[in-house]
């Protein structure tokens, strides 16, 4: 079972993940270097890889392509 603290890592990086998704694939204005958000999409991987119960199907590490 994954511990608060792992849950809230994973929901905090989603959310920021996904508005860093937004500014720079529909908005076209990144707001980080792509080495932040390479960091933290590999953050949010280890955080899943450890801790399976927390990898759903909208996290953006399960997503392949397409719009954010």
């Amino acid at each position: 079972m994954a511990s608060p603290d792992a849950l809230a890592r994973v929901t905090t990086l989603r959310q920021e993940i996904e508005r860093h998704n937004t500014a720079y694939y529909v908005l076209d204005q990144p707001t980080i270097p792509d080495a932040e958000y390479d960091r933290l999409f590999r953050e949010l991987q280890t955080l899943e890889a450890d801790n399976p119960e927390l990898c759903t199907p909208d996290s953006p590490t399960q997503r392949v392509g397409g719009k954010p």
